[in-house]
């Protein structure tokens, strides 16, 4: 296989608005159907298990679950749900519990044992695949199964994937609240249509992201490692992140919760080591911004991913990402990953890096 260039990626993020208005409804009719409306109407927890970025989605959705769904989820690793979680999942009723297994190939080995184990756990828990292949691995071993399919672009860092993956899990979780009359039908329907608008705000957002991404490239092409920093979804918007500069550019990045940031990683030298907070507003906004000001004091590099009207943290900011729109917090992830995504991709260029090193043959 040759090696994966870069630019690859810019190719993944240019295409996401179109994905995101086109695939929305194909994806929510599959999901309105791939379980009976007395097993939606069952359920009382959701297990969120997969890999990589899988497992980044999972970390991002679980809000939309607990806030939308109004139901407890757990995002794991399948390695975790395989052997830690499996056997001790609390099952008291028929179809009270949904286990989806997510993986863009259909092909992630420790998914599918995972989907496997839990049949065997319990026949209470119910088992639902996301794929974007079509009789793979990974659906043939679930109960259930959507898939995900998007338009094949070549072999890159998962973007358009992991977005597909988010928007399946948002529309789940919106499926299940609306059948368990958390909603009337016409706000679940506004909340899909909210979906498929972000399109909009990915569309407006570009070329600001692009042009600051491409500036950040060559201000950090020498720097030796990348904290991304963010709470509740944004979390898994960090762990993203951090997978996709390591995963273009091979250098170490790290994702972390933003508490955790400042009970650890803040004692990490360099002192002008790039920290990248991923703030939208919502729930944690107020301790991005006292930790903004801590990192600021410390001498770090303040890369900031923040609404473009944002007033607290981005004066504070060596650099920031400005989002061209309101988002709400749960969908936030499906938006505030891009900057990453385009960082990523110049900074590989600017050292003439291969994607996965594929260069050496590692892929």
């Amino acid at each position: 296989m040759d090696p994966m260039k870069p630019e690859v990626m810019l190719k993944q993020v240019a295409d996401l608005p179109k994905m995101m208005r086109s695939q929305t409804a194909a994806f929510d009719h599959d999901i309105r159907n791939v379980l009976t409306p007395l097993e939606f109407q069952s359920l009382h927890r959701v297990y969120l298990v997969g890999d990589g970025d899988s497992y980044h989605g999972s970390l991002a959705a679980e809000m939309a679950f607990e806030s939308i769904a109004k139901m407890n989820c757990e995002p794991l690793s399948a390695m975790r749900f395989l052997e830690y979680a499996a056997d001790y999942v609390p099952t008291s009723f028929p179809n009270d519990t949904l286990m989806v297994g997510i993986s863009a190939s259909g092909r992630t080995q420790r998914v599918v044992q995972a989907i496997e184990r839990a049949r065997k756990a319990s026949p209470n828990i119910r088992t639902v695949a996301f794929s974007g292949q079509a009789g793979s691995p990974v659906m043939e071993a679930a109960e259930r199964s959507v898939q995900l399919k998007i338009e094949d672009l070549g072999m890159s860092p998962g973007i358009r994937t992991y977005a597909a993956s988010l928007m399946g899990l948002y529309l789940l979780a919106i499926r299940i609240g609306e059948l368990k009359n958390k909603y009337t039908m016409d706000e679940a329907n506004a909340m899909r249509a909210e979906i498929a608008s972000l399109a909009d705000v990915v569309e407006a957002s570009t070329p600001a992201f692009d042009k600051t991404a491409k500036e950040l490239a060559e201000l950090f092409k020498d720097s030796p490692s990348f904290i991304f920093a963010g709470s509740g979804p944004s979390f898994g918007t960090a762990v993203f992140s951090a997978a996709k500069v390591i995963e273009a550019a091979g250098i170490f990045s790290m994702g972390q919760d933003l508490e955790e940031w400042a009970h650890v990683e803040r004692f990490c030298y360099p002192d002008e080591m790039p920290v990248f907070i991923i703030a939208p507003q919502g729930k944690g906004y107020w301790r991005a911004v006292e930790l903004a000001k801590s990192a600021k004091s410390l001498g770090r590099k303040i890369i900031a991913i923040v609404n473009e009207k944002d007033q607290e943290i981005a004066p504070l900011a060596d650099h920031v990402f400005p989002v061209a729109g309101d988002v709400r917090e749960e969908f936030s992830p499906l938006v505030y990953h891009v900057p990453a995504d385009l960082f990523a991709s110049y900074l590989a260029t600017k050292q003439g890096k291969f994607l996965f090193q594929s260069d050496r043959g590692l892929m």
